[in-house]
């Protein structure tokens, strides 16, 4: 993986090479409070322990502030960190930037997609353009996997 580093919820600053030494699960939503973006961190949310159980850890990105950051994981009880990427730069180093159309106009918008790093910060798997309903649990499912071999 690329290191990055962006501001987080928590007044703290993420930088992706502090997860070393566990798998890391980072998934980029388009935005806070909004349906299939609150269905998705829930879900991350009801199987937190499960990936903590399997020494992995979650953060979600999306190009929303802080503060907005902030009330969304407090509305939701994340146990997880969200992070800021207002200027699109990580997203664009992910490539999950896509053309969007947004009642009837083209914005540029986050494609869901979620990220697998091993412990070395290698990229073991990667989804893009899922659904958000179901997919922490194959997140999960996929990880369990892994470690089975």
């Amino acid at each position: 993986m690329q290191e990055f580093t962006l501001s987080a919820t928590g007044n703290k600053t993420f930088k992706s090479g502090d997860a070393r030494g566990k798998k890391l699960v980072v998934y980029f939503y388009p935005k806070d409070d909004t349906p299939g973006c609150t269905v998705e961190g829930s879900d991350f949310r009801q199987l937190y322990s499960e990936f903590q159980r399997l020494n992995c850890e979650i953060v979600g990105i999306s190009r929303d502030s802080i503060a907005s950051h902030e009330k969304f994981k407090a509305k939701l009880e994340l146990p997880f960190d969200l992070l800021s990427d207002e200027t699109g730069a990580i997203c664009k180093q992910f490539a999950v930037m896509k053309i969007k159309n947004m009642y009837g106009k083209e914005v540029e918008g986050i494609d869901r997609s979620t990220f697998l790093f091993d412990e070395n910060g290698n990229l073991i798997h990667e989804w893009r353009g899922i659904k958000s309903a179901g997919h922490a649990q194959i997140v999960l499912e996929t990880l369990k996997s892994l470690q089975e071999k």
